[in-house]
């Protein structure tokens, strides 16, 4: 049985990958990423929104240039 073989090397295992990001560590850090990325996305299309929203309700009179 491969199980038996996992038994007593934790000092062993630990010593190799220390220092190293888990794949848990590694995957949160990812969706930390991409939640900054997509929320920088989200407030330049607001922001465009805004632009073309505000420039519709005014209606490009002579007062505008």
């Amino acid at each position: 049985m491969a199980f038996f073989g996992l038994i007593g090397n934790d000092k062993q295992m630990a010593a190799a990958y220390s220092g190293r990001e888990s794949a848990s560590d590694k995957a949160a850090r990812k969706r930390r990423e991409g939640h900054r990325r997509s929320a920088a996305a989200a407030a330049r299309q607001g922001q465009a929104w805004e632009a073309s929203e505000r420039q519709r309700q005014d209606g490009g009179g002579w007062w505008r240039s």
